[in-house]
Parts: C-alpha cells; structure tokens; sequence
C-alpha cells in the first residue's frame, strides 16, 4: 500500500475547503444545489429499489412517547412528529427565522428602509402576489382545490438572484436591486399568507401565553439586552406553543427575528479605544522584562493570547446579534437545511407520463379544479402581469420612480424571474388541501408540486431568454 504523504494530504483537504468555500460564496451556487436536490428527490421517488426506503423514511416516528404504568400519565412530545413534519415545522423554523432576519435589515437599513425606495418593490410585489391568486382561483373557484390559491404567489431569491448573476451585465445593476427588494417584500407577503390562511383551529390561551413571552423578549430588547441566551430560551418556548395553538410553527421563526436587537453591544468609540489599548499591549508583550518574556518566544505567549482573545470578543460583540446570527446561519440555511427540504417535498411518485399533464383535472376526485393549470399559469403568466403592471401603477402615479438605466421591456424580462416560485411555493403547497381525505390531499399536493416545478422553470427560462434578447437589441 502506497502511504500519501501527511504534506499532500493537508494540501488536498486544504485545496477541496478552498474550493467548496468559493463555490459556496457564488450567488448562483444556492440554486444549482437546490436544482441537484430536485432531481435526486425525483429519483429516489420513482425508482423501484429507493421509492419504498425514501416515503418510509420520510414517515419514520420521532414523537417521544411517556407512559406511566397506572396509565396516569399518557403524553406524546412533539405530537404526530415524523420526519417530514420535523423538516417542515422545525429546521423550516430556522430557515424562515434567516428570512425573518433579512426583512428586518432591508427595512431597518436597506432596499426597504424609506419610503421613496420601497414603494415600487413593494407594491410590484403585492400586484405579483395579487395576479396569480386571481388567475389560479379563475380557474379553481367553487371546487375543493380553491384553496390551493396562495402557491403561485411567491418569488424564490436564490434561484432568481442566482439567474441574474449568470446573465452578469446583461442585467442593470438597477433592476438586480429591484428585484431583490422585491422578493424579500414578497417574502414578507407570503409570510403573511401562510399565517393568516394556512394555520389550523387556533387554542387562543396557547397563543395568548406566546405573545406575553413575546411581549417580554420586546421589553428585554428595548432595554438594551443584547446576550444572545436571553432570547433563545424564549424562542423555542414560542415555537412549542405556535405549534400547539394552531398558528404554523415556521411563524415563531419570523416573530423572533424582527425581536433580536440589531445594535451592537460595543460602541465605535469604545471599540477604537479597546482596540488601541489591546494593540499597544500586544507589541509591549513581545519583549517584557517584568514577565520575563523573551524577544524570540513563539507568538502567541500567554499574556498575548489573553489579549486576543479580548481583541476578539470585543470585535465581535461590535456587531449586531442580528447580522451576526443573519451571517452565521445563511451558509446552514443554504447548503443544509434548504437541501434537505428540496430532498424531502420535491419527491413526487410519478405513476405514469400522463401526471405531468398539468392542464387537465386529476382524474378520479370529485370537483376537482385546474390545480397544476393555476400554478403553472400563475407562476409563468400571472407573476411577471402582475409586477409590471403594478409597477407601471406605481410610476405613473408617482409613488414610485422607474430603475435607473432601465426599460419597461427589461423591467418585464426581470419580473418573470419573479414567476420562480420553488422554496416557498412547495412549502405552501405542503400545508394546502387539508380539507380533503388523506389520498385526495396527497394526490393533489403532489400535483401541485409537479405544476410549481414546471412553472419555476418555465419562468427561469422565459426570463433568461427576454432578458439576453433585450439586452441584444440595445447592444445594437
């Protein structure tokens, strides 16, 4: 057997950390791990020796059961938890917590943070939102699927921003940002859809203990507190009881983001003081005949070590909770926990060619409407109407100004990369069509997976290819 030399192999490890670290920081990476994680999810789904081992996964028991012997106690925690619904209600809550974080940096200090500057991506985003519901409860009005009406209402960021950054210059730096101010709106509005129509039976005294424990955490942060452990007992409190009282879980993620203070423990005064102070005692510890330190002692010594590590936390408690918690999560949140939902929710069982007949009724269910046809018309149609028109609303009236160096023909090219519905859309659907039986409601929410798929990619190409086109005739 050959040994690899110790040298090489640190070198190989160093060189494939480097790699995946800059392939992680590309702005496209996020949506070509989640378009990997479809087609996976597909596989694993449809071919015979996986298809059985993925669904039993997915449904494996995670609920811990207590039971006394006299049967006194009988208590299931947390109830009816698989791994599907740990995916959906727990590591979601992290990922929407992150999305939480973003809006409230945006409308702090961002896109969103005065009025003249949001007013367009926010009311293109409300008419984004507004035409596919229109165009999908057309076609599902009176049936047992009209429900299924808040799918084709979201924008998805990764994938839309991570089109616009392979298209480069092709696209306004104006229209990117717009854009992008426009999907964190959107994601707000979603936000709001699944909170106040996608929710179960709510227990009101449940609900009433969360908002007091919220209304703590607001006090607690208008008073200044600014250790992160004051605010995690809390929110995992507030997770338990949303997920008991109707209102879906991922909502506690959101609420908790827009409590964690934004302002840093440490002033700039007070971190250029400490910095100086710690730097001076640095360089007078590399030579000091008090402590007995000599001049070629390796670096760090202790007493420098000591300085460091001072030089560290007073750098990072220099910066806010919330941008630090918004850096130290997006990486997870991108690479694992998005991932994870793609794998678990894109596996739809394909039982034959005719399913990806999206413009026809499920055959078999009573009353059913266009589901696939809503979302995919929706997503591809009613999404980029929507934002232009309500843009076009906003500059007319003079609420909102056009994008600098931009067309009404770009504008319309960029809004139908809105149309990616994907993250959000797929979450919406998996809390949809409750009302009906358990093979009804799968059957329909496995079609409106399909119908959120094809219409995300319909829209990405549609975008892509008006945007170059665009783009093409003003280079000429």
């Amino acid at each position: 057997m050959r040994l690899i030399p110790i040298y090489t192999w640190n070198k190989g490890l160093h060189g494939v950390n480097h790699s995946w670290k800059n392939f992680m920081e590309q702005p496209w990476a996020g949506g070509v791990t989640l378009l990997c994680c479809v087609i996976v999810a597909m596989l694993l789904a449809n071919l015979p020796s996986t298809a059985h081992v993925y669904h039993q996964l997915l449904e494996t028991n995670l609920s811990a059961h207590i039971q006394s012997p006299d049967s006194t106690i009988n208590w299931t925690f947390p109830k009816d938890m698989n791994v599907e619904k740990f995916i959906n209600d727990i590591l979601m809550v992290i990922f929407f917590f992150t999305v939480g974080l973003e809006i409230k940096r945006e409308v702090v200090c961002g896109e969103l943070s005065c009025v003249k500057k949001a007013m367009l991506p926010v009311i293109a985003a409300a008419g984004g939102m507004l035409m596919p519901a229109l165009i999908f409860t057309a076609l599902n009005h009176g049936t047992i699927t009209a429900g299924g009406w808040g799918i084709p209402t979201a924008t998805d960021i990764a994938f839309a921003i991570g089109i616009m950054s392979i298209l480069g210059n092709r696209v306004p730096v104006s229209l990117k940002i717009f854009l992008t101010a426009l999907a964190i709106a959107d994601d707000l509005g979603a936000i709001l859809v699944v909170a106040l129509f996608y929710g179960g039976t709510i227990d009101f005294p449940l609900l009433c203990i969360a908002l007091l424990i919220l209304l703590v955490v607001f006090i607690m942060n208008k008073l200044g507190e600014k250790s992160m452990s004051y605010y995690l007992i809390p929110a995992i409190a507030v997770w338990f009881l949303f997920y008991y009282s109707g209102i879906h879980s991922t909502m506690s993620g959101v609420v908790m983001a827009f409590m964690i203070p934004m302002d840093a423990r440490y002033k700039r005064s007070y971190f250029h003081r400490s910095i100086h102070k710690y730097t001076l005692r640095l360089m007078r510890y590399d030579h000091d005949e008090e402590l007995e330190i000599e001049p070629n002692e390796e670096f760090p010594n202790g007493p420098q070590r000591h300085c460091l590590r001072r030089l560290s936390t007073i750098s990072n408690n220099s910066i806010g909770m919330s941008y630090r918690l918004e850096h130290a999560l997006s990486p997870w949140v991108n690479f694992l926990i998005m991932p994870i939902f793609a794998l678990a929710n894109a596996g739809v069982e394909i039982p034959d060619i005719s399913f990806f007949n999206i413009f026809q009724q499920l055959p078999g269910i009573e009353n059913a409407g266009y589901v696939g046809m809503g979302i995919f018309f929706g997503l591809l149609i009613g999404k980029p109407l929507g934002i232009t028109l309500a843009s076009l609303l906003a500059i007319k009236c003079k609420i909102g100004a056009m994008p600098d160096n931009a067309t009404w023909k770009m504008l319309f090219a960029v809004a139908c990369l809105g149309g990616i519905g994907f993250t959000m859309s797929i979450f919406v659907d998996t809390l949809s069509f409750g009302n009906c039986d358990a093979h009804t409601t799968e059957m329909l929410r496995a079609s409106g997976k399909i119908a959120v798929l094809l219409g995300s990619l319909g829209s990405g190409i549609l975008g892509s290819l008006l945007i170059s086109l665009f783009h093409s005739k003003k280079a000429e």
